[in-house]
């Protein structure tokens, strides 16, 4: 059973964004009843008043100065880890979205519910409501390649449980992830990464022999801004996505070409192959085989995916 559940938010100069996320976290905060749940926002190199809006959004903050998502992440989990160190790792979850994003209300609770179920991480996908200042098709070319993209069979589509055959997915946001403190620790933990620091950890969570569902069951809504706070991230995806020219015909090509096949430059490629490259990762990943045993990783047998009906969790 899941006793205690942390949120980390990363946030560079988010003064402005901060305070709808951390409205919608406190939402999903109360659908968890009963499992005490703490907010950490690390103001990583801010000059506007982010953890002023953070403290009064009813987060912790932690302060830093480093410029990277990865060590950021890291510095929340850190802190969130020190206030749960009296409790078993394993009854621990520990969740990260970003400044910019909107959680549904039952974020918390379902990602609670896939714990009891046995699963030790949860990689969700991203939607985007607000297209302004957008070219006019880029919603449908948004769709036609990331959220039509190939799934997994047998994996809830809706809360209830109900499936549609093909909702898996390849891809990995750090703004709608979630493990078990304990699955981190055994994974090395983020990587101080200012881009894909989320692909790292995912990459280690599943070499350690960690129980991973991918899941569009439970998205998260967030910005679609331009002006990215990681180098090569979603947002410059974005940009680069609404440059594409229509093809005659209407047709665009929908192949997508990067490792979480968003098809994103060769830039963001190359910067995700050193990543997954560096020394200090594959000593991680190497340390996590050994953990787990070399052995293979895939959706437990013993472990369903859950359904509205399931029992609370306290």
């Amino acid at each position: 059973m899941i006793r205690s559940v942390g949120v980390i938010v990363p946030a560079h100069n988010e003064q402005d964004l901060l305070p709808a996320c951390l409205a919608s976290l406190c939402r999903a905060a109360r659908a968890l009843r009963g499992v005490p749940v703490h907010v950490v926002v690390v103001a990583d190199a801010c000059r506007d008043r982010t953890a002023e809006a953070a403290r009064r959004g009813g987060a912790s903050v932690v302060t830093i100065s480093a410029r990277s998502a990865g060590a950021a992440r890291a510095a929340g989990a850190r802190e969130l880890l020190r206030r749960t160190g009296h409790l078993d790792p394993a009854s621990v979850w520990l969740a990260t979205t970003d400044a910019d994003t909107l959680v549904p209300a039952r974020w918390l609770r379902q990602q609670a519910r896939y714990a009891t179920q046995g699963w030790d991480a949860l990689v969700g996908t991203v939607t985007v409501t607000d297209w302004s200042g957008y070219p006019p098709g880029i919603r449908s070319l948004f769709r036609e390649r990331y959220e039509r993209g190939p799934g997994q069979p047998g994996e809830p589509s809706e809360p209830d449980g109900r499936d549609s055959g093909a909702t898996g997915h390849p891809h990995v946001h750090g703004a709608n992830l979630g493990f078990r403190a304990s699955a981190y620790l055994r994974s090395g933990g983020f990587a101080a990464l200012a881009t894909a620091e989320d692909h790292a950890l995912v990459t280690a969570l599943t070499v350690a022999g960690s129980r991973v569902l991918r899941t569009r069951a439970l998205p998260v809504i967030t910005s679609a801004r331009r002006d990215s706070r990681a180098p090569h991230g979603f947002g410059d995806y974005l940009t680069q996505l609404a440059a594409i020219p229509a093809e005659r015909g209407g047709n665009r090509e929908s192949r997508c070409r990067c490792p979480c096949r968003l098809g994103l430059s060769s830039a963001w490629q190359a910067h995700l192959q050193d990543t997954v490259s560096d020394p200090g990762i594959e000593h991680r990943l190497r340390r996590g085989r050994r953990s787990a045993g070399d052995r293979p990783v895939s959706q437990p047998e013993d472990a369903a995916v859950p359904r509205a009906g399931d029992a609370p969790l306290s």
